[in-house]
């Protein structure tokens, strides 16, 4: 059997820094980085999911950002497929690919071979949950799903549905059999402290604010994304999109919204601990992430 090719990933808490870090890494090994994000696979969607931008990427090239309308959800299966076809594209000509982002389910479906359920839409089940609350799904999820109900975002329906409909299709959520790595993986996880990461949190919403995060989503609906899609889009968008519906002030906005994004880091974090082959370091040890890199590549 060949020696499997070598990946390198860098994941991590919302606001920890892993775009920096990868673009940096890219640099230093002839690399091409991968978003695993599962919002920055859609185009529009700039300021408020963080996307990096073309002065930020220093000249490293970067693939599976704006590849997907937003009026449509893309599936974590399509999404395999394409960061797959990027990888393989990558490593033919020789560089390395570099995956980075914070959706442990994007990451997990790309470099490894665990399977997700083949459960088709059932219509009848989605009217029934649709006139349910995002709490009430959330409590049906806990009793059908509990380790689900642990990562997902809780005041997302749309991701509740999803789940609850899995839940029920398959009966029980049947115990997955070790995930075989696709290919020789270097994790990289950077960590914070809480307090730390917080702070970074709040500076980065301010500067989005100020960057125009609300006249972004403003521009997004009048060019056709529904303010049902907008809020399925999850944090920042939904919060957007009840304040230009004018259901909560601003004041309000920024203040739930600061608290969705430090709940969801934490979810981020239950994932990833998952993985004992993280690497887990600090976003300022530069110089100790790339040693490991350079020793991994070579």
């Amino acid at each position: 059997m060949s020696e499997k090719e070598k990946v390198i990933v860098v994941v991590g808490p919302t606001a920890s820094g892993k775009s920096a870090i990868a673009i940096e890494i890219a640099r230093i090994v002839d690399g091409e980085v991968v978003s695993t994000d599962s919002r920055q696979i859609y185009t529009g969607l700039d300021i408020g999911t963080g996307k990096v931008t073309k002065c930020e990427m220093q000249g490293v090239p970067h693939h599976l950002l704006d590849v997907a309308n937003p009026k449509r959800s893309m599936s974590v299966v399509q999404y395999e497929r394409l960061a797959t076809r990027a990888i393989k594209d990558i490593l033919e000509r020789g560089k390395v690919p570099i995956l980075c982002g914070g959706t442990g389910l994007y990451i997990d479906a790309v470099l490894t071979t665990a399977s997700f359920p083949a459960v088709h839409p059932n219509p009848k089940l989605r009217k029934e949950l649709e006139k349910l609350s995002a709490e009430k799904l959330f409590e049906k999820l806990q009793k059908l799903d509990p380790a689900r109900a642990e990562t997902i975002d809780a005041k997302n329906p749309r991701r509740l549905i999803r789940a609850i409909e899995i839940a029920k299709t398959l009966g029980s959520v049947p115990e997955r059999s070790p995930a075989i790595e696709r290919y020789n993986t270097l994790y990289i996880g950077l960590t914070l402290p809480k307090d730390e990461l917080a702070k970074r949190i709040h500076a980065r919403l301010i500067a989005r604010m100020r960057r125009g995060m609300v006249a972004e989503a403003h521009r997004l609906h009048t060019v056709g994304l529904s303010w049902k899609r907008m809020e399925s889009l999850g944090l920042e968008y939904r919060s957007l999109a009840q304040f230009l519906q004018n259901k909560i002030s601003k004041d309000n906005m920024l203040i739930d919204l600061e608290i969705a994004i430090r709940q969801y880091s934490k979810r981020q974090v239950v994932w990833f601990k998952k993985n004992k082959k993280i690497k887990w370091v600090k976003p300022t040890e530069t110089k100790k992430i790339l040693t490991a890199v350079k020793k991994f590549i070579n």
